[in-house]
């Protein structure tokens, strides 16, 4: 019998704004300050240095988008037009619209049913290689041992994609911080919620001036970047501006939000592995585990659907689903989804990925952000079930 779906969790809204942020906001809207570089106590810069603080790194330059912050990433390696560009064939659109931006080509790494890199193709690919934008796709790490190692090796950069994986660790190391470069998303889907913006950040200074530069810090405005005056002074009109940076009301957002990185990272982990663990109870749903060395932070749960499954059947789990009160996407099956890679036409030559391919095909994505409450995953995990079990009884 269907739930009645009216009682179903909201499983969309973020939490709410802190109020610490309404008196800034108010400020700044009552003067107009919305400029970042008005003031070096903007609070764009206030964010940067606390940000940058939180994760244990030299720099954070704070802009208006992830995709930004990658592209940046790239423009500060002086990546030549053309460069080769490693990234995992399973990750959002946005990600090798970055690579194409930059004047790179994306070299795309199939992906298997852990929902991570294959380590096979990805080494198999390194030869001829630029660089390695490695997205940890829902805050999935790939090996990170693995990639380092073999990007060290070959005198690779890497630049880690973790706007899914704010709070995550691997060896108890930060994620974002493993690479030459990270990047973070402060989308309102996302650990730290201001509607849209992203941040870069490294602890080469070369790499900092670089990006600071281009994100729009023209005419003297590098001067208010704390620590790298002579780097950026030396860049000064040698680089273009591409004016991606991040506006104070959004800074303002977040700010009292980084406190609460840690309890959401816990909460979002355990509201995980509870229905991950109920889950379990179904042969016919299975979730990919985390790797030994890291800990996730999680605020949306991915599974597969395993054995033998006809599009038919997983076209009627989604309905059943839906019908119990739970929205889930296949991400394969879903019309024109932006994570599935046949979908990306902006890139020539797509390459066929069958590993890759049949992941998404099986693979289940559901939001479940950290506010959830006990009885809300209970509702969750049963509808799940119960939608498997309308369509594969025992």
């Amino acid at each position: 019998m269907p739930r009645d779906a009216r009682i179903a969790p909201n499983c969309y809204d973020a939490e709410p704004i802190p109020e610490a942020a309404r008196a800034e906001i108010e400020r700044l809207l009552s003067t107009g300050d919305l400029f970042r570089y008005t003031s070096e106590d903007a609070p764009v810069a206030r964010l940067e240095a606390e940000f940058a603080a939180h994760m244990g790194v030299s720099y954070a330059i704070a802009v208006s988008s992830c995709s930004q912050a990658l592209f940046l990433a790239m423009k500060a390696l002086d990546l030549p037009a053309g460069a080769r560009v490693l990234v995992p064939a399973f990750t959002f659109a946005a990600v090798p619209s970055a690579i194409v931006h930059a004047g790179c080509v994306p070299v795309l790494v199939e992906v298997d049913d852990s929902l991570r890199i294959d380590p096979l193709d990805f080494r198999a690919k390194l030869e001829g290689a630029d660089a390695v934008l490695i997205s940890h796709m829902r805050g999935h790490t790939s090996d990170m041992d693995m990639i380092m190692d073999e990007a060290e090796a070959r005198g690779l950069p890497v630049i880690e994609d973790a706007a899914h994986s704010l709070g995550t660790t691997w060896h108890g190391r930060k994620i974002g911080t493993i690479g030459r470069i990270g990047c973070f998303s402060f989308q309102s889907y996302k650990l730290l919620n201001a509607g849209e913006g992203g941040v870069m950040i490294t602890d080469d200074p070369e790499l900092a001036a670089r990006a600071i530069i281009m994100s729009g810090a023209y005419e003297h405005n590098w001067k208010k970047h704390p620590g790298l005056t002579a780097r950026c002074e030396a860049w000064q009109n040698r680089l273009p501006l591409y004016n991606c940076r991040m506006q104070n009301l959004s800074a303002a957002i977040l700010l009292p939000q980084l406190g609460e990185i840690s309890r959401r990272a816990a909460d979002g982990l355990r509201n995980h592995d509870h229905v991950a663990e109920r889950l379990g109870e179904s042969r016919w749903l299975s979730v990919p585990p985390a790797l030994p060395p890291e800990t996730r932070a999680p605020d949306s749960l991915q599974f597969l659907l395993s054995g033998d499954w006809s599009d038919e059947e997983a076209r009627a789990f989604q309905a059943e689903a839906k019908a119990q009160g739970v929205s889930v996407s296949v991400f394969g099956l879903s019309t024109d989804n932006a994570r599935a890679f046949w979908n990306w036409q902006f890139l020539t030559d797509l390459p066929d990925l069958p590993k890759t391919r049949a992941m998404l095909m099986r693979a289940c994505d559901i939001r479940l952000p950290a506010r959830l409450t006990q009885p809300d995953l209970e509702f969750i995990a049963d509808a799940l079930l119960e939608a498997v079990a309308q369509v594969k009884p025992a």
